[in-house]
């Protein structure tokens, strides 16, 4: 119930021309802190941009009913309790959901021409009256914690939240319009394609050839040129580094980390998530969940949460449950000025969020988005694992450097990469329903003019070391980049325009490269046979010097992939895995059926989410 009348907010309401006792000396009155503790705490926020309770809270010195209290007795302010009295529906209509989101406020009562508003910001709450000026009640203020807000915004705005998060992107650039009806005709085409390759075999046979030595060379000339990149710059590379400067007053940094289903996992990652070393004042750590996932809830209920650590529940809509779609409506609770994301496995360098500010300090505003090395933690568990680990090494510590200071499209890995939040609201957050989101991510920023460069941090994941979990994720991942491509190759002279020519060509090598060498690697398998002198079906096709050219440009991709692999492993820490890169040859077959297992979905189920079961393997070695 409400229990302040009409005469106490009258006296109460003047707030802001009242003179007011300072919230540290109400908490030192109030006995939670002492004057040392208060002295260190206006100390540090001459650095960090975040307020004085929320410093004191992340130092772990007061609670946060504590510094509510506080506020109460500063402001002279009632605390609202917005669990037990629900804000009003029709309350919540005077403005929309985004007004409410911008400012954390939500209106919880009305006493006659009286509009109490919840804020936990009592400082900056003129902007909100002066904001409301138009409505025909008198605005005053009461005050509730930032999280019950949300809360409340959430159960208040659920089903347009959850809608809006299904339709962020643009949908000329999006993949939702992957309809049945939309694939019937590619798929017919296909058809045709297949029967008119079974019925011509010689021109098929050729075709096929064409096709997979095409893919072949495109991913080759990337992987080429991400390499020589590399290898030229690697003194430059040294001194960012070592010299990272950061800003004189740090910001607030929000990541999201997706959950799922996350038994095993929860536990270990609050144990990582509390080796980071940024100031948890301005740390905003938000967990993820479905709504529906009562398995990951009932295990982190068993969790002591820190203070900078919070859930957001994703409310169910249409059955779509993927990832982007969570980050997506998680989105608009972010609070932090840049915001990044994390895998449930993720172990982060403790010292990450540091290089990624004072990278962002010492870029351009072009530079929205920077991406960090992926690795993993158990790459001595069996084979799989260890060639996982190389094949990683081997894309983030060496190609992918090369091609992000070649300025061409960089495709996001999913995890460790931070946004300017603003940017990323500006694109329209991720594709809901693209199960490679962070890809497709890569190339829509590539198209608005804006660039990614890659960040000196590593994030150490667990290898997909079991058979048929590794097949499905790979086949969600070539899903992804099958849709992707097609999504934004719906109008190529749009996509040529917006990128220019060198990422143009960028984006075909890597999308057409990777896909095409998995699905027509049969294909190259069937020309080896006359290599060990057996009968194939390419022996009439093919004259003796194209026979043996082919054999040149196969034995230099492999050696490629060689020298790549073995620079990626160079470093003390991975170099017992350098025994094991001739091996990879015999690590990427498996890839066929798991991207037949694509094409497959891409037809008859694009937008099923085939989950990654995490937490089977220890953390064998201490991330560095």
């Amino acid at each position: 119930m409400v229990e302040l009348n009409l005469q106490q907010f009258a006296r109460a309401a003047p707030i802001s021309v009242r003179a007011r006792k300072p919230l540290g000396t109400c908490l030192i009155e109030r006995g939670c802190i002492t004057s040392a503790q208060l002295e260190k705490a206006l100390h540090l926020q001459s650095r960090q941009q975040a307020p004085l309770g929320e410093i004191l809270v992340g130092e772990g010195w007061v609670s946060r009913q504590e510094i509510m209290d506080g506020l109460s007795e500063q402001n002279s302010l009632q605390i609202a309790d917005l669990e037990n009295t629900v804000p009003p529906q029709d309350l919540c209509a005077i403005k929309p959901v985004e007004f409410w989101l911008e400012h954390n406020v939500i209106p919880w009562q009305r006493i006659g021409p009286i509009l109490l508003v919840a804020t936990s910001r009592p400082d900056r709450f003129a902007a909100v009256r002066a904001a409301l000026s138009d409505t025909e009640h008198t605005i005053a203020p009461v005050l509730a914690s930032a999280s019950q807000i949300d809360r409340a915004i959430a159960q208040s705005f659920s089903g347009a939240l959850a809608a809006a998060a299904e339709t962020r992107v643009d949908e000329d650039q999006s993949c939702r319009s992957w309809t049945p009806a939309a694939r019937a005709g590619p798929v017919v085409v296909l058809v045709a394609l297949v029967c008119f390759l079974t019925a011509f075999p010689v021109a098929g046979l050729t075709i096929l050839l064409t096709a997979a030595v095409a893919s072949l060379i495109l991913f080759m000339i990337l992987r080429l040129a991400g390499l020589f990149s590399f290898l030229a710059q690697p003194s430059q590379v040294r001194a960012n580094s070592e010299t990272v400067p950061v800003p004189l007053r740090l910001p607030r940094v929000s990541v999201m980390v997706p959950l799922y289903k996350e038994r095993e996992i929860a536990g270990a990652l609050i144990k990582r998530l509390r080796r980071l070393t940024y100031p948890k004042a301005l740390l905003d750590v938000i967990l993820v969940l479905e709504a529906s996932d009562d398995v990951t809830r009932a295990t982190l209920d068993q969790v002591n949460l820190p203070s900078w650590i919070r859930t957001v529940e994703v409310p169910e809509l249409n059955g779509l449950t993927t990832k982007p779609r969570a980050m997506n409506y998680a989105l608009d609770f972010c609070r932090g000025d840049i915001l990044g994301v994390w895998d449930a496995e993720d172990a982060p360098q403790p010292d990450q969020i540091e290089r990624v500010v004072g990278h962002f300090a010492r870029v351009g505003e072009d530079v929205v988005c920077l991406q960090g090395v992926l690795d993993y933690y158990n790459p001595r568990t069996n084979w799989r694992s260890r060639c996982f680990t190389i094949e990683y090494n081997s894309w983030f510590r060496i190609i992918l450097q090369g091609i992000a200071r070649l300025g061409l499209v960089v495709p996001l890995g999913g995890t460790t990469f931070f946004f300017r939040r603003d940017k990323l609201l500006e694109l329209g957050g991720w594709d809901a329903h693209n199960v490679t989101e962070d890809a497709d991510l890569g190339v829509r920023l590539s198209r608005a003019g804006y660039r990614t460069e890659m960040v000196d941090t590593t994030t150490f994941e667990e290898a997909n070391f079991r058979a048929w979990p590794w097949v499905k994720q790979r086949s969600r991942w070539l899903k992804g980049f099958m849709v992707t491509y097609l999504v934004h190759m719906r109008a190529p002279m749009r996509l040529l325009r917006d990128l220019g020519l060198k990422r143009f060509l960028g984006v075909q090598a890597f999308f057409l490269g990777t896909i095409g060498q998995f699905l027509l690697a049969p294909v190259l398998w069937l020309f080896w046979l006359a290599t060990l002198g057996l009968p194939g079906p390419f022996d009439p096709l093919l004259p003796d010097w194209a026979f043996y050219a082919l054999i040149g440009l196969f034995l230099a991709a492999e050696i490629t992939n060689l020298i790549v692999g073995m620079l990626a492993v160079a470093s003390r820490e991975r170099r017992f895995l350098m025994p094991w890169v001739p091996t990879m040859p015999l690590y990427f077959p498996l890839g066929v059926l798991a991207a037949y297992k694509a094409l497959w979905e891409l037809a008859s189920n694009p937008f099923f989410w085939d989950k990654t079961q995490h937490g089977q393997a220890s953390e064998e070695i201490k991330p560095l």
